[in-house]
């Protein structure tokens, strides 16, 4: 039995999320169903985390077992000739270890959400970027930002119905940076709660248009409770951008990727 690691970038407007769901199309179950066409297996997929209906992945990673003879780097090759364009493998090698777990041994994960600030929103991207017409001022967003950073109790930045256990969360990077008419928050931690990126950026967008400050950030993280936080912000406009791990990190694979000669 060999373990093989994939990368795997998708749009996730056409789908119900990571994982399989009863009410529509999962990317999980889209890529099983790949692996069945081309090993002829029942295969079972384990990812780095679940993401949202409607949520972006640039570099999701998961794991499977396969009794397959196809050289662990081909996979990607092999299986972005079953899948939609809107899901592609972007690189696949073996596990670093014969008891790699894609989820447990997690390291840091890098989310992005993605703001258009203009006064007409963008056909182009539409379903990836969120758009305010209104002005966004950059350092109050960043001031805001900053607040985040640490070990921090986020109760009131995860939805209701979350299921977490605990709620103490450390982030280590949470900065905003503009790049033309769009605006970037990138942020990095452990671990994230159900919705938690998304309500951190609810919760800053008010700042940054001037209705809040950040004082709320700090009473929001001093009494934890959801009503002190702000909106859960759209879902199309977060992607999971990168995973780190003791023995790989995305950033490093994607950069290796190289044309190949004909």
């Amino acid at each position: 039995m060999n373990r093989i690691v994939l990368i795997i970038e998708y749009l996730g407007t056409n789908y119900v999320g990571w994982q399989v769901q009863p009410n529509g199309v999962s990317v999980q179950e889209v890529l099983r169903a790949a692996l069945k066409k081309l090993t002829g297996e029942d295969i079972s997929l384990h990812a780095s985390g679940r993401t949202d209906s409607g949520v972006h992945a640039r570099a999701q990673v998961a794991h499977f077992d396969t009794e397959s003879r196809i050289p662990a780097d081909k996979f990607a090759f092999a299986l972005n000739t079953y899948l939609p364009k809107d899901i592609r493998i972007k690189a696949s090698f073996p596990a670093p270890s014969p008891d790699f777990h894609a989820r447990f041994a997690v390291r840091k994960k890098h989310y992005r959400y993605c703001v258009l600030n203009t006064l007409h929103d963008s056909a182009m991207t539409a379903d990836r970027a969120l758009h305010i017409h209104y002005p966004l001022d950059l350092d109050r967003l960043n001031e805001a930002a900053a607040l985040f950073l640490g070990e921090h109790d986020f109760a009131a930045f995860k939805a209701i119905n979350s299921s977490a256990v605990t709620t103490v969360r450390t982030i280590c990077r949470a900065e905003w940076s503009r790049e033309g008419d769009y605006l970037f928050f990138d942020v990095a931690g452990s671990g994230f709660l159900y919705n938690m990126v998304r309500i951190m950026v609810g919760t800053m967008l008010r700042i940054g248009m001037g209705y809040d400050d950040a004082s709320v950030i700090e009473n929001a993280l001093r009494d934890p409770s959801r009503e002190n936080a702000g909106d859960t912000a759209p879902a199309h406009g977060l992607t999971l951008w990168r995973v780190e791990y003791d023995e790989f990190d995305t950033d490093d694979i994607l950069a290796g990727n190289s044309l190949q000669k004909p």
